[in-house]
């Protein structure tokens, strides 16, 4: 491939039937299951592999790219226009780990005011490969009729022959049994400050008590933390493996159980062991995603891989209590299976795309759980009533020290 071919590449031509003639195709994407799609490369021109998933939300990539849940993983986004609102420094929801992105058209460059970088060149300075020119409502269709699918994204003439990059993807291991939040978690306390922007700024002004809670980081969002910062809670983010002797020294009124990536049977032992002994403490614990699979566990339910997962922003969930529906912003691949519940487990939310658990409570103690991101605000802001219920939970155990 001649340089001057090269370069039409960096000018960022939107993919569509008038020009797809014009770009050579310099990327290819293999299934494990042996389908191949040629197309075209941006981003980084490193190897991508992972497990392949399609999201469905139409806003919000950069959100999603940032969210420690899909580390190892790639994404094939099946809204087509990818990258159009460019990158801002505001909206990064933590460390990427993403393996790879796949979007039916070439991204153009960025038109939007609070754009800094063109989103090609932010993929490429995270060092993750882009794939462009693909179905992917062809793609997508394959994933649904698979139940898990590793593939590999490499750019043609410069990552390896065919066969080594089949051998590459055979040896990747399979998400199910893969534990990985391990890797991502923060290795150090610290004290988060920083409150919701102001674009999502709550409608009622809090003028909550302040509290204290420990964060436990398991691939955390930033946008949880301002929640909870929001309502005045003094948020301690601390490691995966702290300490039951180091949280009791803290004295804190709650604690929250992040989100994260991997297969939530697959943790440590220290970590179920940590769970049970703060059950035991009685204290007001929320647990978002593999937060709410952890709990489950900890309880004596038990977990199990998805199809196809829930990944996208207009996920209808019922809430059981209100007899009311929540649209929520969904990122997982493994549920809470319903035959496991202990008696001591209610739910409280559950999908109406296929009836799955999506939201757990003790039915004794200040215990609760959701599989979405109330965080994640997809337009309507439907369940961020629950980062006011933990509040209320840990106002009440607060009180309740004192007396």
């Amino acid at each position: 491939m001649n340089d001057s071919k090269n370069s039409k590449l960096n000018t960022y031509i939107p993919f569509n039937y008038l020009n797809q003639n014009i770009l050579p195709k310099n990327s290819i994407l293999i299934l494990e299951t042996g389908e191949k799609f040629f197309g075209y490369s941006f981003g980084s021109e490193n190897l991508g592999i992972g497990e392949l998933c399609f999201n469905t939300s139409i806003t919000g990539y950069q959100e999603i790219i940032t969210d420690p849940s899909y580390s190892n993983q790639i994404i094939n986004f099946t809204f087509p226009h990818i990258g159009n609102v460019g990158y801002n420094k505001y909206d990064n929801e933590g460390k990427s780990n993403v393996s790879g992105v796949i979007t039916r058209q070439l991204p153009s460059r960025g038109s939007n005011w609070r754009s800094n970088k063109n989103f090609s060149e932010w993929l490429k300075e995270l060092s993750i490969p882009g794939i462009a020119g693909i179905d992917t409502r062809k793609l997508t269709k394959i994933i649904r009729g698979k139940r898990s699918i590793n593939a590999i994204i490499a750019k043609i003439n410069s990552n390896g022959k065919l066969n080594e990059l089949n051998k590459i993807l055979q040896n990747h291991p399979s998400m199910d049994g893969l534990e990985l939040f391990s890797k991502i978690s923060t290795k150090k306390e610290y004290f988060w400050n920083e409150k919701l922007h102001k674009l999502l700024k709550l409608e009622k002004k809090q003028n909550n008590k302040p509290l204290k809670i420990v964060a436990i980081d398991y691939g955390i969002k930033s946008n949880i933390l301002r929640n909870l910062n929001e309502r005045n809670f003094e948020v301690c983010l601390v490691p995966y493996n702290i300490s039951i002797e180091k949280i009791i020294y803290k004295n804190p009124d709650g604690i929250f159980l992040s989100n994260g990536p991997g297969d939530p049977k697959a943790s440590d032992a220290s970590v179920f062991k940590l769970l049970k002994q703060l059950i035991i403490l009685k204290i007001p614990i929320f647990g978002i995603c593999i937060g709410h699979q952890l709990i489950a566990l900890s309880l004596g339910a038990r977990t199990s891989k998805m199809k196809q997962g829930h990944r996208g922003a207009n996920h209808p969930v019922k809430n059981l209590e209100t007899n009311s529906v929540e649209i929520t912003s969904q990122n997982h691949g493994f549920i809470v299976d319903k035959n496991s519940l202990p008696n001591e487990l209610q739910i409280t939310h559950i999908s109406l795309f296929d009836q799955s658990i999506e939201g757990i409570k003790h039915k004794e103690l200040p215990i609760f759980s959701v599989q979405f991101h109330p965080e994640a605000s997809p337009g309507p802001t439907d369940t961020t009533y629950l980062f006011d219920k933990f509040y209320n939970l840990c106002l009440e155990y607060s009180n309740a020290k004192k007396n």
